[in-house]
């Protein structure tokens, strides 16, 4: 048992068409842009977008054991997606479901210089992934399943999310360690309006690791909060708003709810880490830390790594990846939190979200190398800086 995959990344998996907009003179997009027009581009791009394609092919790169289980459609988007997949390591698209009866999902991203993406998405095949396609022939060969985005997948968020407990309690029921990753909706769109609190409750019992961003987080749990916060352009910069004494206080809420541990990304403001006890990190399964004292009871928070930011395509994705990286490889929680935001950094020096990615040896290399991060500031009582760690510890559940 768990002998022949570390880790199954399952949920969202789609083809991102990304035209190349960049001979567009930059302020002129919307006169340009118009019922009639025709404008030049350059040539697509095409890539594996999704939580399967950007957690799952990261882990890959990071020389962790990786099955990707996806679903695609059996149409030429579908073939393209394998076809990339493969070009990682032939087999590895060997697990993903295709079925003839629905569309590979796909997004078109517009992006010319100087403005704002504008994503054009159909949900296509994941909106039909339910748990019959998590087979337990499957889950007896992993430690770790690491499940995402099932707010932009509407068998896992309809019926209180009954899908997405269902798919967790398998996975704990075969003893594997249990992770969650959000991606945040539209608020018009169902997976938007329905009442996430109560799903996460739900989850929350078969539900080891939870990594959502920090506005995912908000919108699930203080929905008042997150509109009263982003209603107005500019009135939502992260530095504004995020404090430790928040962080804790949605941290120790998913405590309650039976999660072991909380992780939040916070962007350019670092990645929050705060776990449980030492009896909640033994009931962790099969990919428990080997030393629950290394695990138990922290609070951490630690700035970004410097680098010039091309792109953040996949950059939370990424930087799970390194967490669970880290887990796996039998770091502390310390450790595995400064591989994890290593690994984000790494992401943020491309363009998409796997060719900034290094390999496990060179990317804890350049850690070692002493390779700087931006400040971060913490005035709230019982934080302290540790400057040999380079991140903040707090004291733990309010």
């Amino acid at each position: 048992m768990h002998a022949n995959r570390d880790v199954i990344v399952a949920g969202h998996i789609c083809l991102d068409i990304l035209p190349d907009l960049s001979g567009i003179p930059q302020g002129e997009w919307d006169t340009l842009f118009r019922p009639g027009s025709l404008l030049n581009v350059g040539p697509v791009h095409f890539a594996p977008g999704g939580v399967v394609a950007n957690t799952g092919l990261t882990l890959h790169q990071l020389g962790v054991p990786t099955r990707l289980l996806g679903k695609i459609g059996d149409d030429p988007f579908g073939k393209t997606v394998r076809q990339i997949v493969e070009t990682y390591q032939p087999g590895l698209s060997g697990d993903m479901i295709i079925d003839e009866s629905v569309s590979t999902s796909y997004t078109v991203i517009i992006n010319p210089p100087g403005v704002d993406r504008i994503f054009l998405h159909c949900p296509g095949a994941n909106d039909t992934f339910s748990v019959e396609d998590v087979s337990d022939d499957l889950l007896t060969q992993a430690r770790l399943f690491h499940f995402g985005y099932p707010p932009v997948m509407r068998q896992m968020y309809v019926d209180n999310g009954a899908q997405l407990v269902q798919v967790l309690r398998r996975a704990k029921a075969n003893g594997l360690t249990t992770s969650l990753d959000m991606t945040l909706p539209d608020p018009s769109s169902a997976g938007g309006q329905v009442d996430w609190i109560a799903i996460l409750q739900a989850a929350a019992p078969h539900m080891d690791i939870f990594v959502p961003s920090i506005e995912e987080t908000l919108y699930m749990l203080r929905r008042s909060a997150y509109d009263e916060l982003f209603q107005h352009a500019g009135a939502a910069r992260r530095q504004d708003w995020i404090t430790a004494s928040l962080l804790t206080e949605l941290s120790d809420q998913l405590f309650d709810m039976g999660i072991k541990i909380v992780g939040f990304k916070l962007g350019d403001q670092g990645l929050y880490l705060h776990t449980g006890d030492r009896t909640a990190m033994e009931s962790m399964g099969a990919a428990r830390p080997s030393d629950s004292t290394r695990w138990a009871d922290r609070e951490l928070w630690s700035p970004c790594f410097q680098v010039k930011v091309v792109g953040t395509t996949g950059a939370g994705d990424a930087t799970i990846a390194g967490l669970l990286g880290g887990l796996l490889r039998g770091m502390s929680a310390e450790e595995a939190l400064v591989a994890a935001v290593a690994v984000g950094a790494c992401n943020v020096e491309a363009t998409d979200a796997l060719s900034g990615i290094l390999p496990w040896r060179e990317t804890i290399r350049r850690v070692e190398s002493g390779w700087p991060r931006h400040k971060l500031s913490i005035d709230t009582p019982g934080w302290q800086y540790n400057s040999q760690l380079q991140m903040w510890i707090g004291s733990g559940r309010a």
